[in-house]
């Protein structure tokens, strides 16, 4: 038989008796997912995946899942007390491995879990937040988050969908600055921050603990040798959407389900120290005085008047923290401690608050005749501005659900904040009771929660096929 001849037959016997797995490839509803996803079908096509009984969000295994994940607090329940290297913050961090992604952890203990794409050389697209919590806080805060960026891939798992870029959930470390003072801190170290690294080495907590000890007691050993590690390049990731109830009523007042963040406002913490003499609160005379604690609640009004001066209703401070020594009720005090926030979408108008608070500081310290030990801007940093392309996505995808949406501001501050510093970032906001956030009675219900899971899942879905 002619070679050429005998090479063509192999080819058609080949081929004939692969004509069902071809047949199989061409209608693989892995495949036709991806194409549905992808941003290119048609309208009606789309609308009758998201009709399907496989696209739904499994509420009562969420709703246990926060519920199970709020016993591990230090303060009784409602109330939630998870605070950085803890041991409740550490059997915390476990939930992430019955997750079925695979796992991996930094230097400082953000968790990342990866579900991996049919083209995994491509930059992942990320998702997360934080499941620590202040003291006395809510189950919700950064919890809906995490544990809703798993929900949402396995809504997407469940629909046999593939991803093209990997996904990967991020459980940020120390969001909160309960335990330091620094807030985003595992967000900030990723997005490289060679000052904060320096400032690490020389932080204590209030039981005179460092960082470095704190990091050691929960198995982070070494921590400030590989803070090197910790960071990633700009364009690590695609794209990075964070799901998190609002912390503030606009949503509930306006009956809205979804929120989509356009900006993330500029935040600043400022420490400040006062000293005064002290002495016996019978025995000094008023004139003779220099009151230590005086000192910082007027500076606290300042806070407030400097704030309100600015004209501008997206101009916020907050004196959160005001402690006196020797903290007795017949000594005067003799030091004083405050923590200041203050916040602001613009971040000049923010700058400017910030130096009249320490015009006021030292023009009191001279007054009230104390000195001013600090004043110690711990943070100042600017604005994020969600990416133009995935508040698209967002929004495409609110409206393929039918859900009404908002295009809004993020007044409090979040890890997205530093992740824009990374790669493109967007926020989905949910309702939450009254705008109740940081206090016990936050709540946000089950099906608000599976609105915003859903809203995530088409949206990494859409980024992912890209």
């Amino acid at each position: 038989m002619d070679s050429s001849l005998f090479v063509l037959l192999s080819i058609l016997i080949f081929v004939a008796a692969n004509m069902p797995c071809f047949a199989a490839v061409q209608d693989d509803p892995t495949s036709r997912i991806m194409q549905d996803f992808s941003g290119y079908p048609e309208e009606e096509h789309f609308h009758g995946l998201l009709d399907s009984e496989t696209f739904f969000v499994d509420k009562e295994s969420l709703e246990h899942q926060i519920d199970e994940l709020s016993s591990f607090s230090d303060s009784p329940p409602p109330s939630v007390t998870r605070i950085l290297y803890s041991m409740n913050d550490v059997l915390a961090r476990s939930l992430m491995e019955g997750a079925g992604l695979r796992v991996r952890e930094d230097a400082v203990g953000n968790i990342f879990g990866r579900w991996e794409g049919s083209n995994p050389e491509l930059s992942a697209v990320a998702t997360g937040s934080h499941i620590d919590a202040i003291p006395y806080a809510g189950k919700f805060d950064g919890v809906v988050g995490v544990l809703g960026a798993i929900e949402a891939i396995n809504v997407l798992r469940r629909l046999a969908f593939k991803p093209k870029r990997s996904l990967e959930v991020i459980m940020f470390t120390s969001e909160e600055p309960t335990r330091f003072g620094i807030g985003c801190l595992g967000s900030r170290l990723l997005a490289g921050s060679a000052t904060l690294a320096e400032t690490l080495k020389g932080l204590v907590d209030n039981q005179n603990m460092s960082f470095e000890e704190a990091a050691k007691t929960a198995g982070y050993t070494g921590s400030l040798k590989h803070l090197d590690s910790v960071s990633l390049p700009k364009g690590a990731y695609f794209g990075f959407v964070e799901l998190h109830i609002e912390q503030g009523p606009l949503l509930e007042e306006e009956g809205i389900p979804i929120g989509i963040v356009t900006a993330i406002a500029a935040p600043a913490s400022i420490k400040v120290d006062f000293k005064g003499n002290g002495g016996h609160a019978g025995a000094v005379l008023m004139p003779d005085r220099s009151d230590a604690g005086l000192a910082a609640a007027e500076l606290a009004l300042a806070v407030e008047r400097h704030v309100l001066e600015s004209g501008s209703v997206d101009s916020v401070g907050t004196t959160g923290v005001m402690e006196i020594h020797p903290g007795a009720i017949n000594s005067i005090p003799s030091k004083a401690h405050v923590e200041i926030d203050t916040r602001d979408i613009d971040e000049e108008r923010r700058n400017v608050i910030v130096h009249k608070i320490y015009q006021s500081a030292l023009e009191i310290a001279e007054r009230r005749k104390v000195i001013l030990s600090e004043f110690n801007i711990v943070n100042q940093d600017p604005p994020a501005l969600s990416y133009e392309s995935i508040i698209k996505e967002m929004e495409l995808a609110a409206q393929q659900l039918d859900l009404k949406y908002k295009l809004m501001i993020s007044r409090a501050y979040h890890d997205s904040l530093f992740m824009a510093r990374i790669s493109p970032m967007g926020m989905i906001f949910i309702p939450c009771y009254k705008g109740y956030s940081h206090r016990p009675d936050e709540y946000a219900s089950i099906d608000d929660i599976s609105s915003g899971v859903k809203v995530l899942a088409l949206t990494l879905a859409k980024l992912s096929s890209n």
